[in-house]
């Protein structure tokens, strides 16, 4: 009876699971097989049914196939692949950095952890709105910043090459102090004396770092990777604000994509499979985070 009730204290909050998650990813599924154009229909209805004909049973996946031929879907993923890498990579490095530099004590180390935190406490909208207008041709901060030594600040959101720059750097702003402050907790855990020891035998700073701190830190750089992997994927107000997936679609996210066809184009059906272009990396993606969660706590 003592080991039922355990359970029975969960039960609510995998009502609550089941009923925000669990069943909106079992709707989305469902609608993937169906076709749904709110300016046709308001009901959706499903693309295959077996008065069809066992013959026609392909057409079943109709949206999953439409995936494959739609150029724009590649283009999403491409540049899904660029935003998730480049500030992945730029994050964490930049965050390793910093927790390197700000781990070795000082004046005013609780001000600066103080201050390392703001960028990641502002909205992502917010992030975004500020840095359209800070990289505007002609009254941005950088625009005036140039101004007085007679240079000219170049569109940089109105070019495919720059643009997806933009975004990395304003994401890459807003995650790397997070990331600072969880490696500078795992620096915290790193044996002090195993680092003298090792300097005293003569070992050299980076070769300290390479033996001794970073497989002390190596789970602490996985969660974080995956966690940042996982927020870089579901990506979209920041990159809404700054550019709107332009120009042209060079930093048109799968996530920009996806709303673009259910909200815009109001093709629910489609929207639904393209759906799960980002549900099945995401899923995976947070197994991983789980495990690594748990075998960290256990270290």
């Amino acid at each position: 009876m003592q080991r039922a009730s355990r359970y029975l204290f969960v039960v609510p909050a995998l009502l609550v699971v089941l009923a925000t998650a669990f069943w909106p990813l079992a709707r989305a599924l469902a609608l993937a097989f169906q076709d749904w154009q709110l300016a046709r229909s308001d009901a959706p209805a499903w693309l295959w049914t077996p008065a069809d004909g066992l013959e026609n049973a392909r057409d079943l996946a109709l949206n999953f196939e439409r995936m494959l031929e739609d150029p724009l879907v590649w283009n999403s993923i491409k540049a899904t692949l660029f935003f998730t890498v480049t500030s992945v990579v730029l994050a964490v490095a930049i965050g390793l950095a910093l927790a390197m530099l700000l781990s070795r004590g000082g004046p005013g180390k609780a001000l600066l952890r103080a201050i390392l935190i703001l960028p990641f406490v502002m909205s992502p909208a917010l992030i975004g709105v500020s840095w359209r207008f800070m990289f505007n041709p002609e009254h941005g901060l950088f625009s005036a910043l140039g101004r007085p030594f007679g240079g000219a600040m170049t569109d940089a959101l109105g070019s495919e090459l720059l643009a997806p720059w933009v975004v990395v750097s304003a994401d890459v702003w807003h995650w790397a102090p997070y990331v600072t402050l969880m490696i500078m907790a795992a620096l915290a855990t790193v044996p002090q004396d195993a680092r003298e020891a090792a300097a005293i035998d003569g070992a050299r700073p980076w070769q300290v770092f390479r033996d001794i701190t970073l497989p002390h830190i190596a789970p602490t750089l996985a969660v974080a990777t995956v966690l940042k992997c996982i927020f870089a994927l579901k990506a979209f107000d920041l990159i809404y604000t700054i550019t709107g997936g332009g120009p042209g679609n060079v930093t048109q996210v799968l996530s920009h994509y996806i709303y673009f066809q259910g909200f815009k184009y109001f093709d629910l059906g489609y929207s639904a499979a393209l759906a799960f272009l980002l549900i099945v990396p995401m899923a995976v993606l947070a197994w991983m985070y789980i495990r690594l969660s748990y075998r960290e706590a256990a270290a």
